[in-house]
């Protein structure tokens, strides 16, 4: 028995796919209500990391994103603001050279989305985005690896940049859609926090399959396990397809009822969105905002 054979024999996984539908939905059925009111959705919005994450994104739309941060509780003055801004690690010093708020400036990088390229690259990637300014690095974890059950170099990748980046806060992206099954996903997060992972992260939002209830639940139950085991506390971030405030509101739900409320804060919990900041800003003002 090797190394991951042992790590994943201390952390069994036992539900089927089915089981951990149902036992979301149990949640949702019994939970979902109480915490569907304004503030929550407040909480949800400050725990947001503002992602702008396309081919043509320029330094003026960042330099923009960054400034409705800044001048955000002028207009929103009874408002929490988002936790954090997410971009390209090219454009990492427009975002830290515009934003006056003390938020954090988050970069995908070592080969995002795919995570395709060599580890120096990844490397230097992710050491040069804390370089220009960055305060959070999102890696997706090598889904190819991993499915053909390489786990060490998985790990591997995931450490070297967790060393690379000093500091700065590793949030690890498992691609769940990709990984397709409870147990895959389970093992992942696993694997990624026994690597170093600050946070684990559902998606991308590259994907055809993003985050759901089902990779929410199945994740927390991942930090729970290693929480109790080792003491250590994970943070978790779902992004990519949570657009709407009760898409929010059921992560937010999952999270609480699985992890407790030490996880409700936008220091342990997160959503990677771009759509959600004016979806949770209309339902709280009760009027349609489109602010950012």
């Amino acid at each position: 028995m090797d190394k991951f054979e042992k790590l994943f024999a201390e952390y069994p996984w036992t539900l089927s796919d089915e089981a951990v539908k149902e036992a979301a939905a149990d949640i949702l059925a019994k939970h979902f209500d109480e915490n569907n009111h304004v503030e929550v959705w407040k909480s949800c919005l400050h725990s947001i990391d503002l992602t702008t994450l396309n081919g043509e994104d320029t330094t003026e739309k960042v330099e923009k994103m960054a400034q409705a941060v800044n001048e955000f509780e002028d207009h929103f003055p009874e408002i929490p603001n988002v936790a954090a801004m997410c971009v390209y690690p090219a454009l990492v010093q427009t975002a830290a050279d515009t934003l006056t708020e003390p938020i954090g400036i988050a970069a995908v990088a070592a080969g995002f989305p795919a995570s395709q390229t060599f580890i120096e690259i990844k490397v230097a990637e992710s050491a040069m985005a804390v370089a220009a300014g960055a305060t959070e690095i999102d890696i997706v974890i090598s889904i190819g690896k991993f499915l053909e059950g390489n786990y060490q170099e998985v790990f591997d990748e995931i450490s070297e940049v967790k060393a690379a980046i000093q500091d700065a806060h590793l949030k690890v992206i498992l691609e769940t859609g990709a990984l397709k099954t409870a147990e895959n996903i389970y093992k992942a997060s696993i694997l990624a926090m026994a690597a170093g992972a600050d946070f684990i992260k559902t998606s991308t939002g590259k994907v055809p399959v993003n985050a759901t209830p089902e990779a929410t639940y199945v994740m927390c139950q991942a930090i729970k396990a290693w929480k109790d085991k080792t003491g250590e506390k994970v943070c978790y971030k779902p992004a990519g397809g949570v657009s709407t405030t009760a898409e929010a509101v059921q992560h937010y739900t999952l999270v609480k009822e699985i992890l407790g409320e030490e996880w409700l804060n936008n220091e342990s919990f997160r959503f990677g969105a771009s759509r959600l900041a004016n979806n949770l800003l209309t339902s709280i003002t009760g009027n349609e905002v489109k602010y950012f």
